[in-house]
């Protein structure tokens, strides 16, 4: 609620944005490229949901992956699913990381699928994986179009299990300068946040139903983004609940 520290906030973040900082940090020897405040959000996020499928769109160098993965592994050492796994999704696994993620102790709960995560077939690849499972948590951090996001939220969105999340990433692309990705085919306007606002007034308005058979309704957690203050995922916190 204190609009300084908010201001502040965006002006920071602004800054060290235009300085690749999310490329800074590591898991398990594996680059992340994510902030250290989302990760601790996420693996507050796993120990509440305790899923036993994690889904994510966009591998990269896989320490996402790796993150996931060795935060079922402690699940699961304190009492949680010993089968959770993660299934990452990505159009192309270079050689050298699927080597380098294949290599890894936590290789073991990780399942890498190549090709576009809105194709039909890689949409019905992981459905199949995903039946049986009973809490499932999915991550969108691949095309960070609008138009991209929104697809992944159709496919994906209704595997959510209620009181689990989908975490949809680099909704603070809407938030930045328009300058600020010349390389890239998104920005203000065309991005994660856009597409997460219109996915939202659609169910509202349609109204849908989860795998599960039950009601799809989506509230955006802003108690994350708010004790968090920096984020790269502010209104990308979408908690499946009941509708009231």
């Amino acid at each position: 609620s204190d609009t300084t520290i908010q201001k502040l906030t965006l002006e920071w973040f602004r800054a060290v944005n235009a300085k690749k900082y999310s490329y800074h940090f590591s898991w398990l020897g594996r680059p992340i490229i994510q902030y250290p405040q989302d990760i601790i959000a996420m693996q507050e996020i796993i120990w509440r949901v305790q899923p036993d499928l994690i889904i994510e769109t966009g591998i990269a160098h896989g320490g996402s992956l790796l993150f996931y993965a060795s935060m079922l592994e402690v699940n699961a050492a304190c009492g949680g699913s010993r089968e959770a796994e993660v299934i990452g999704v990505d159009i192309e696994i270079r050689l050298h990381n699927r080597a380098a993620i294949g290599a890894h102790p936590m290789n073991t709960r990780i399942i890498m699928i190549e090709g576009s995560s809105i194709s039909p077939d890689m949409i019905a690849q992981v459905k199949a994986r995903a039946e049986g499972k009973k809490r499932i948590l999915v991550c969108l951090d691949s095309n960070h179009t609008h138009a991209h996001v929104l697809a992944e939220l159709e496919a994906y969105a209704p595997l959510v299990s209620v009181a689990s999340y989908c975490v949809v990433f680099d909704t603070i692309i809407q938030d930045m300068p328009g300058g600020m990705f010349p390389d890239r085919p998104w920005g203000p306007g065309n991005n994660p946040k856009t597409a997460v606002w219109e996915y939202l007034k659609g169910l509202k308005e349609q109204g849908q139903r989860g795998v599960d058979g039950n009601p799809l309704h989506f509230e955006i957690d802003k108690s994350i983004e708010h004790k968090l203050l920096i984020t790269v995922a502010p209104d990308g916190y979408l908690k499946r609940t009941i509708p009231r």
